[in-house]
Parts: C-alpha cells; sequence; structure tokens
C-alpha cells in the first residue's frame, strides 16, 4: 500500500467514525452540561423543578436507561429494618465510624470551565459534520452513517 492510499484509507476511516459516533458526542456534551449546571435535577433548598425530558436524558446519560422502561429486571427495593425508638439512637456507639461529609460540590470557576468545555465539544462537532458533509463526494454514505449512529443507541437502550 502505499502513502498515498494509506493516508486516503486513514482519512476516511476518520471521516465515516466521526460521522458515525457524533450523535452521541452531541448528545453527551448537551446532558454533561445540563449535569454540571444540575439542570437534570432538582437540589435541595431550590424551587427549581427541571423539565421532564431534562431529567429522562440525564438519567440515559448517567445510568443508560430510561426510568421504568424495564420495570421487570430490577430488583424491588430493600426495606429498611425498624430503628428502636429511644435515646439510644441519638448517639452512635463510640467504636461506630462517623458517616463521612458529603463532598462538596464543584466550585463555580470548575462549573463554568466544564461548561465552556461541553459548548466547544457541541460547536467541534457540529462543525466537523459540516465540514463532512460539504467536502464529501458521496454525501449519502455521510447520511446514512449518521442516521446509524443515531438510531444504533436507541436500539440498544432497552437492553
Amino acid at each position: 500500500m502505499t502513502k498515498q492510499a494509506l493516508l486516503k484509507a486513514v482519512r476516511l476511516t476518520h471521516l465515516y467514525f466521526g460521522v458515525f459516533i457524533a450523535p452521541a458526542l452531541l448528545f453527551f456534551a448537551f446532558t454533561g452540561f445540563l449535569q454540571t449546571f444540575s439542570l437534570h435535577e432538582t437540589t435541595r433548598g431550590s424551587s427549581y423543578k427541571p423539565p421532564a425530558i431534562f431529567v429522562k436524558l440525564g438519567n440515559i446519560h448517567k445510568k443508560a436507561t430510561l426510568p421504568g422502561l424495564l420495570k421487570s429486571k430490577q430488583a424491588p427495593p430493600k426495606a429498611e429494618a425498624p430503628r428502636p425508638e429511644g435515646p439510644s439512637t441519638a448517639k452512635a456507639a463510640p467504636d461506630q465510624p462517623k458517616t463521612p461529609a458529603p463532598p462538596e460540590s464543584f466550585h463555580w470557576p470548575e462549573k463554568i470551565f466544564f461548561g465552556i468545555v461541553a459548548i466547544g465539544l457541541i460547536t467541534s462537532t457540529l462543525t466537523g459534520l459540516y465540514m463532512s458533509w460539504m467536502f464529501a463526494r458521496r454525501k449519502v454514505f455521510i447520511v446514512i452513517t449518521f442516521i446509524a449512529g443515531a438510531i444504533l443507541p436507541l436500539i440498544l437502550l432497552p437492553f
């Protein structure tokens, strides 16, 4: 294989893999942006109620499933044992370790940085799709590859 043929094969491989994974990249960049700013869930002490679509998309991003889609495969929740009431429950035994404090949330500069990264990834992916469309000789293959990259995860979601 000549150097020119190898370069062409590498370029085409890059083109079609890029177009195929573009829908997933856009999805994860968008839902990652939502999660960075906690737009997919209600937070304690806030009156914000996220749109249902943000909740579903965040669940797909985090758990690769839709809530309620596979109820039969999920184990039923475990029932907690009843706690005895009285003063003994107020104090922990001295030999038991204390519950660790929850981790602090990201600071705003970090949130802003990761928000910019998500926007940059979306922009870069969209411009890559634009270039693949504008410079491709066989545009139908670009469309088929993009649609396959968008539909395949939807087909695999219930499994």
